[in-house]
Formats: structure tokens, C-alpha cells, sequence
């Protein structure tokens, strides 16, 4: 007979109950959600030059007797006072008159404001220096410090150099360029009714008075002549329309055997035509 089975064996397990293999090493891989991207916000430069310059001040603090304190509240007009210093000593350490955008440009990069607050600057330091013989004029090129033009006959006596005389010719056609721009060689010569000398137009194109803006749609393409920004700074003007008109200038007091009356322009003309 067959031997009967024993009960003390248990019976295999199926397929389903068999346990993992346990792989020695390796932990078992977790199936991990995948993180929300996060929502990059705008950048505020105003608050990131105030934390550079916050931190250039904690950095600094060995050398600044004052106590600095470590948190401060986001205050715009905190720096926009350091602005109007900043700009203040760059004109007047600048040897040319600078406009807003150069003046942004000395800035660093993280540190440097808007046109705007530069602009508030400029308009600043100007009504400070109302009362002041010191100016901040605004000339074509920019804006730079000077004397007031009252105060110019009494601080000229500190240079030995003469300013230079410039003849009557030369004066002529400088004054027929910029009233009457852009105008030809042949246009100037028919104004003042004599020939233009070489010379004349030499100067001032070295001098950078003028320049040729253009040529002239006509025999030869003679070249026309127009003024630049730096005869507007050296007259202390901002633009060509500050010119005074030609009635104003005959209204002007001559001195006696300095200047003598300029003579209408469109009279002139006239008279040659």
C-alpha cells in the first residue's frame, strides 16, 4: 500500500504568493511624484539695486563709524537722494557736458537707475544751483557746469590767454550759416555781396563750427554748410532756435567801436538779388 502523506509538509506556494527576490545593494526603486514647475516672477530692478547697494554698506561697515542697520524697509527715495549725489560729482568732475543716457552709463550695470530718476536729478541740482554763481546749464550736447555769464568778466581775468579776434569776414559768414543753413558757398557770397576766402571756410570747419550736412542737386554739387553742437555749446546754446532773432540784435546796446550793428540779413538779400 502506499505510504500515506504527511501533514507536517506544508505545500508549495503558487505563483502568486512567492516572494520579490531581494536584490543585495539596490534599494528598491520609489516611484516619486513629480514636483510643480515652479512660476518664475518678474524681476524688479529697483528692489535688486537696493539689495546690492544694502549690501555694499554691510560690507562696508568697518569703514562707516555709523551704524548700519541689517534690515531696512524698501524705500525708493532712500537711493534716489544718493542718485542726485552720484550725478552732481560726475558733471562736475566731467571735461564735456554729458546728457541722461551718458550719465546712466557710468553706472554698473545692477546699479544703474532709470532715464527718469537721472532726469529728476539733473532738474534737481538745477534749482539748487538757482542761487548760486555756479549754473548747470543744458547745452546741445548736455548739461555741465559754468560760471553765470554775469559772473564771466571777473573770472576770465584769472587766464593769461586772450580770447582769440576773429575778423568781420569770418563773423559774417559764421552768422549767414547758422541763420541761413544749410546754405552754399555761392548762397554766403551772394548774401554778403563779396567772395568767401578759403581761409574762412577752413577755420571754421577746423574749429568744428560747421559742417557739410549735404550736396547741393545742382552743376558740381556744391557742398552745403550747416553748424554743429559744438558751435551751439560754445555760444551757450541748447538748440539752433535760441539764436536771437535779427531785431533783437539791432536793439542791442553796442559798445562803442567794439561791435557795430549787424545789418538785416533779408535786407540784404533783397538788395543783391
Amino acid at each position: 500500500m502506499p505510504s500515506a502523506i504527511s501533514t507536517s509538509e506544508a505545500p508549495e506556494p503558487t505563483l502568486e504568493q512567492q516572494p520579490e527576490p531581494v536584490t543585495a545593494g539596490k534599494p528598491k526603486p520609489v516611484n516619486k511624484a513629480k514636483k510643480p514647475a515652479k512660476v518664475c516672477r518678474p524681476l524688479d530692478m529697483a528692489r535688486l539695486r537696493y539689495y546690492v547697494r544694502q549690501s555694499q554698506r554691510r560690507r562696508n561697515v568697518m569703514f562707516n563709524p555709523e551704524p548700519v542697520l541689517r534690515y531696512q524697509t524698501y524705500q525708493p527715495q532712500d537711493f534716489t537722494m544718493e542718485i542726485k549725489a552720484i550725478v552732481e560729482a560726475i558733471l562736475f568732475a566731467a571735461a564735456k557736458p554729458m546728457t541722461a543716457k551718458q550719465l546712466q552709463q557710468v553706472f554698473p550695470e545692477l546699479e544703474q537707475p532709470d532715464l527718469q530718476e537721472i532726469q529728476h536729478s539733473i532738474e534737481a541740482i538745477m534749482a539748487d544751483y538757482q542761487s548760486r554763481p555756479v549754473e548747470l546749464k543744458k547745452v546741445a550736447s548736455g548739461y555741465r557746469f559754468q560760471i553765470k555769464q554775469e559772473l564771466s568778466r571777473w573770472v576770465s581775468r584769472l587766464f593769461e590767454e586772450k580770447p582769440p579776434k576773429y575778423s568781420r569776414a569770418l563773423l559774417e559768414t559764421l552768422a549767414i550759416i547758422a541763420y541761413r543753413q544749410p546754405v552754399t558757398r555761392g548762397d554766403i557770397e551772394d548774401i554778403r555781396g563779396v567772395a568767401v576766402s578759403s581761409t574762412i571756410i577752413q577755420t571754421l570747419l577746423e574749429r568744428e563750427w560747421i559742417r557739410v550736412v549735404a550736396h547741393k542737386e545742382s552743376p558740381g554739387r556744391p557742398a552745403l554748410y550747416g553748424t554743429t553742437k559744438i558751435f551751439l555749446d560754445y555760444f551757450n546754446l541748447a538748440e539752433i532756435g535760441e539764436l536771437p532773432t535779427m531785431q533783437a540784435i539791432q536793439n542791442l546796446e553796442f559798445d562803442a567801436g567794439l561791435v557795430k550793428p549787424v545789418e538785416d540779413l533779408s535786407d540784404q538779400q533783397t538788395q543783391t538779388q
